[in-house]
């Protein structure tokens, strides 16, 4: 079968776009963290460790003992935001090829663009609101793995949310007015997102001591940490998969 521009290009070449456009969004995201995130997590580290100076019985971890120190951990951050990117843009170019055949072909941009927004919807915001980031002073370490568990169990289950309101826009009706069928995707969404949030536990263990203007800035900086990756990895995935298409579109011309 010739080549044409609306066949869909081989796994490992949409594979390697998206590897690729998560690798540099991992790594702005890096950086968008090291500049606004990493001067929190020194403040409430110094909070943690005046703590432990004060009351040694009370068990709190001393960063000065760590396996590895702040400047490894400083250096390190960018490996395991463009290691993470890359597995996030994986993932992406994956979900891009098995809904292929729910795309329209001339829609390789718009496409990326989409999954990489409900993405960032279903995996970081309807967990983000849950379970909000908290720094390093923060938390009970006897209830680390039970946080860890439902935290994990809130994406899935935001991704389910996602999933309802698309079905909900798609169960309305291609003749339907398009505010109906955006109706129908919010609440299919909201109706998931509002019973989870009811279902899964809650943890309040922020101490009344800790400064909140350094929590909620620490917070608004995770988040935009992952919405730089999330925004970075559609937007790159999408200006490469539309480049792709021209590119082959071009190729088949002559062909024709």
């Amino acid at each position: 079968m010739p080549l044409t521009p609306t066949t869909t290009p081989p796994f490992l070449a949409v594979l390697v776009r998206g590897l690729f456009a998560g690798l540099i969004a991992g790594l702005l995201a890096g950086g968008f963290a090291y500049v606004a995130g990493e001067p929190h997590v020194e403040a409430a580290i110094a909070i943690e460790e005046a703590a432990t100076h004060a009351e040694p019985a009370t068990g709190a971890h001393d960063h000065g003992d760590a396996l590895v120190s702040r400047t490894g951990q400083r250096g390190g951050l960018f490996l395991a935001t463009g290691l993470f990117g890359a597995a996030m843009g994986g993932l992406l170019a994956t979900a891009y090829v098995l809904l292929s055949r729910r795309r329209r072909a001339e829609d390789d941009g718009r496409s990326g663009l989409l999954l990489a927004g409900a993405a960032l919807l279903g995996v970081v915001i309807v967990p983000f609101l849950k379970y909000p980031a908290n720094p390093p002073a923060v938390g009970d370490p006897a209830t680390i793995n039970q946080r860890t568990v439902t935290y994990l169990l809130m994406v899935v289950l935001g991704l389910v949310a996602v999933w309802a309101g698309s079905l909900g826009y798609r169960s309305v009706g291609a003749q339907a007015p398009p505010w109906l069928r955006a109706a129908a995707a919010v609440g299919g969404f909201l109706l998931v997102t509002a019973v989870a949030y009811v279902v899964m536990p809650s943890f309040e263990e922020v101490p009344s001591t800790f400064p909140a203007t350094l929590l909620w800035n620490f917070r608004l900086a995770s988040l935009g940490t992952q919405v730089v990756l999330w925004t970075g990895i559609g937007l790159l995935f999408a200006a490469l998969m539309h480049h792709e298409r021209r590119r082959r579109a071009a190729t088949a011309l002559p062909g024709t």
